[in-house]
Order: structure tokens, then sequence, then C-alpha cells
């Protein structure tokens, strides 16, 4: 399979297809250049309510994009001619908080009353800090970003609670406070950093040893920068352990229709 990075230049509805079709399964970074890509939580109706109040109260990890309707496979504003159950690269399934598995196409395990959650995510703000001259690392090395559980405790929501996920890019000492001012921008993609160069001030002990994704590196003159991250619902679901819920696996997103400008302030 192609490095993520070739696809850079195609629109996001030939990816869907590529993707619907099984011929991408690798994560998303650098795909679509411009267009927003959105985190998933899929759970059944009678969780939904308590699941959009904890993003409510936690918008900087949880920015919601869309709901769902329920048991719906389609979206009605942020992409058209899209299967929920196909069109991200690879799906994660939890049952009673425990993961069971990984799968590219969920539509066998679809039930009549899943409601969809699209939050967004912080790769949309990855050709913002590119445009600026500012390296983007995990795309460098064609890889996923890494991401890191905190002790960054986020705010209860009936039955969900849980501690925020960083996600985490390394910038050159001159660049951070650009990095922070044109992430800051786009607080519907999770906005500015949450953490700059203390991972330990947040229960991060090994910067190389991420939780999710992969380690990237870490040059002279460079200090880690961490971001709210669209995998806390993953860990707040561990916690939790619902019947059933799925998710995006780490890194691996859907690419929607919104340019990535139009989620700005």
């Amino acid at each position: 399979m192609s490095e993520a990075v070739n696809y850079s230049d195609m629109e996001p509805a030939e990816v869907r297809k590529l993707i619907r079709e099984g011929k991408i399964t690798c994560p998303t970074s650098g795909m679509c250049a411009g267009y927003a890509q959105a985190n998933l939580v899929i759970l059944p109706k009678d969780l939904a309510y308590d699941f959009l109040l904890f993003t409510q109260r936690n918008p900087k990890p949880c920015p919601i994009l869309e709901v769902s309707d329920v048991g719906s496979r389609d979206l009605h504003y942020i992409a058209d001619d899209v299967d929920l159950a196909k069109d991200f690269p690879k799906y994660r399934i939890y049952k009673k908080g425990e993961l069971v598995g990984e799968y590219t196409d969920i539509e066998e395990f679809w039930q009549d009353d899943f409601v969809s959650f699209l939050i967004g995510c912080s790769f949309s703000f990855e050709s913002a800090l590119l445009e600026a001259g500012i390296p983007v690392r995990h795309i460098e090395e064609n890889c996923n970003v890494p991401m890191f559980k905190t002790n960054i405790a986020c705010t209860p929501a009936g039955i969900f609670k849980g501690n925020m996920v960083v996600s985490m890019r390394p910038i050159p000492n001159d660049q951070v406070v650009k990095s922070a001012l044109i992430t800051g921008e786009m607080p519907r993609v999770h906005g500015a950093p949450i953490q700059i160069g203390n991972p330990e001030a947040i229960g991060i002990s090994d910067v190389m040893k991420p939780d999710f994704g992969d380690s990237v590196t870490i040059n002279e003159g460079e200090v880690p920068v961490f971001w709210p991250c669209g995998v806390t619902p993953q860990n707040v679901v561990m916690n939790v352990k619902p019947d059933i819920v799925i998710t995006h696996a780490p890194g691996h997103m859907l690419i929607t229709d919104v340019k990535n400008v139009e989620l700005k302030y």
C-alpha cells in the first residue's frame, strides 16, 4: 500500500471511494491537503445523550463536527456520499471496555440504534502548519502521529469520565509561538496546544513511547508540543466499559468535504 502522503492532491470523494473499496487501509495524515478529517465514536442511542453532554463539557479533546441520525450511516453536513460503516480505513470495536478487534468494514456489526459522533481531528491543522513552514514530523517520516494518555481529567458527564489523550509534534524552538497561534485559530479541530515542552507535567514519562500511534524523531533544538486529541473518547470508553462502542483506529480518519479554513474560529 502506498504511503498516505501520496494521496495529498486527491479529492476527498476519491479517497473515500478507495477506502470503501479496501484499497487504502493506512493512516490518513497528509491525505487530501486542505480538507478536514474527523474522528469517530459510535454508541447505542441509550448512551448518546451522556456522550453528547461529555463532548459539550470537553470541547478541546472532543470538538463535535456532526452527529448522525439514529441508525443512519449517512451524514448531512460535513460530507456527501458517505458510508460510516466503510469509509474509515480502520475501525476498533470495544465490548465492555475491551478492544475485541480492528476492522476495515463494520457493516456486519451495524445496529439500528447506533448514533455516530464525528469529532474534529488535529490532522486538519497540519496543512496550516506546513503552509507556514513548520515541520510535521510524522508526515515527514510516513508514520502515525504519537499520542499519549495524560493525567488531565476531563469533566465527567453521565457515565462518561476519564483523562485526556494528547497528540505530540516536535516543533523548532523558534516556531513554537507561531504553531500555537496558527492552531489556536482552529478550535473546532482541537485548537491551541495544551502543554509545551514539559511532558512530565501532564503525566507523560517518556515521549519516545507513545500509547497510540508511532514514535517520531525529536531533533536538537526542537520541543515536544502537545495538543488535545480525539482519541480521548477511546480512553474514556476503556474506563466506562459499555456493552459496545465503535471508534476509528487511531490515525485512521474520515476525510470530509469541509475545507480546513472553514473551521477557523
